[in-house]
């Protein structure tokens, strides 16, 4: 009988890879279980995937807009064979990185579906072998992500009505594209897709960009209607249709116009059904084990913790925040608990981005959460279009907006800015600076502190710390004029 495991892992996403990994570097014995490849939705079929067009789709753009001179006679055109085959490798580079880092922290693979058969006991489907191995091991993660919700539309069955996954399959740039949900994924992919030529438009059921600081929403979706991109929200979807031409048809009826009968339509090639992510729990045995669930998600404590001694749950399967770099943060949490350091989770500095084109990323409070605390705050921005680097870019659309809370002495602009609850940006790599931010939050600094760190020149940072600078004294490169003795700015 072999020795038991310390910890068997199911699922090998970021999160599952992650909690293998850091248990090896502790010293522990770890299997993740796990039948499809490494790195799960993010890296084969999610964030890496998406990025890697985003960044074609915005150099295409750049070079198609005309503003360079460096150009083929006849324009520029996507080449679509070679981007979907850019994308493919370095998918491929990442999985096998994390394949080989798995092996040489001496992780065991179980390319095979698992489930609680007992605490302490994960069973493995052998597969085309027949039958099942059982794992003895101390401690379970479960890591097994989410999957696409699809709401029972009629015709969402349709062919070419897709998920994200299935929009990522195809070999080919659509024509035309309808998107329904106009969260982060639906407007990361209309946004990508229409930067490469394609005709698309967003139907949302309730709220454009629901998690996005809401003045920083709306100019979005000015930039994207600009760009041919309309998005129509409050609006029921009724049904899915084949054209006889070979396109798909939205039937959708805005919520204000269905007592006068509108009833309007958006064609296109491919229907994307952006519409969230549900906990993938099915066949995990937590039922019969007596692992508690609550609206299909693994339930936990602070500790990462189940209701089950020795069970412990990360990632998308809890239903809580559905991001890598949380699950990532939260196997961290889980394997030091499981090893002896005695760990918490906390919420309050997670970054959030959207990968669009610009990009929006933010951290913290925004203005009204803030209000809704009780806070007395003051609101500064500054736009990309006053930095020296974004121009330099030719990426001078949208804003850094920072949310301080008034400071002891009162605010009164005499040099000094309150801590810092929230910044919120619509720009140029606004993902990477985002950064800066939450370390600030996460330290408790100030907007002093921060407008008195000396930034490089020129980069686009400087506008998160032009931002900060406009909390005191007032930004360098940005004028606006007080109202009535404040310098807040909408």
């Amino acid at each position: 009988m072999p020795d038991p495991w310390d910890i068997v892992v199911i699922g090998a996403g970021p999160g599952g890879y992650t909690a293998a990994i850091h248990a090896a570097q502790l010293g522990a014995r770890v299997a993740v279980v796990d039948p499809g490849r490494v790195g799960g939705t993010c890296l084969n079929w999610g964030c890496i995937p998406t990025k890697a067009m985003a960044h074609d789709a915005e150099l295409y753009r750049a070079l198609a807009s005309g503003a360079y001179a460096a150009q083929a006679e006849g324009g520029v055109r996507a080449d679509g064979e070679r981007l979907l085959a850019r994308r493919a490798e370095v998918v491929e580079g990442l999985v096998s990185g994390v394949e080989r880092l798995l092996e040489m922290h001496g992780v065991a693979r179980y390319m095979s579906r698992g489930r609680l058969a007992e605490p302490g006991v994960v069973e493995v489907d052998l597969g085309e072998e027949g039958g099942h191995e059982r794992l003895e091991t101390r401690h379970v993660i479960l890591a097994t992500g989410a999957v696409p919700f699809v709401p029972p539309i009629p015709g969402a069955d349709l062919p070419g009505v897709v998920t994200s996954d299935g929009l990522l399959a195809l070999d080919r740039v659509p024509e035309s594209l309808v998107v329904i949900g106009g969260s982060t994924v639906g407007t990361e992919f209309a946004s990508i897709y229409a930067a490469l030529g394609t005709r698309a438009e967003i139907l949302e059921k309730f709220g454009f960009l629901p998690g996005v600081e809401e003045q920083l929403a709306n100019r979005y979706r000015a930039l994207l209607r600009r760009e041919g991109v309309p998005v129509a929200t409050e609006v029921d979807v009724e049904e899915i249709e084949a054209t006889d031409d070979g396109l798909l048809r939205a039937h959708y009826v805005p919520r204000s116009g269905r007592q006068q009968g509108e009833r309007l339509q958006a064609e296109g090639e491919v229907v994307l059904m952006a519409t969230g992510r549900r906990p993938y729990t099915e066949g995990l045995g937590l039922e019969e084990v007596g692992v508690r669930t609550e609206r299909g998600g693994v339930v936990v404590n602070e500790r990462m913790e189940t209701s089950v001694p020795g069970v412990w749950a990360i990632g998308d399967c809890t239903g809580h925040l559905m991001l890598a770099h949380v699950a990532s943060y939260e196997a961290e949490v889980a394997v030091d608990n499981i090893m002896g350091r005695d760990r918490t989770a906390d919420y309050t500095v997670v970054p959030n981005c959207v990968y669009t084109i610009p990009e929006i990323a933010s951290v913290g409070l925004t203005e009204a959460q803030a209000k809704e605390e009780g806070r007395e705050v003051r609101v500064t921005r500054f736009p990309f279009g006053a930095s020296g680097r974004a121009l330099a870019l030719g990426e001078t659309e949208g804003q850094v907006r920072m949310i301080c809370e008034v400071d002891a002495d009162g605010g009164d602009g005499q040099g000094r800015g309150g801590r810092i609850l929230g910044v919120h940006i619509l720009g140029p790599r606004a993902s990477d600076v985002i950064a800066e931010a939450a370390l600030a939050i996460r330290l408790g600094a100030t907007a002093e502190d921060l407008a008195h760190t000396m930034h490089q020149h020129p980069t686009i940072p400087e506008a998160l710390m032009e931002a900060a600078m406009a909390q005191g004294d007032g930004a360098i490169h940005y004028y606006e004029r007080p109202r009535r003795g404040r310098r807040d700015a909408d």
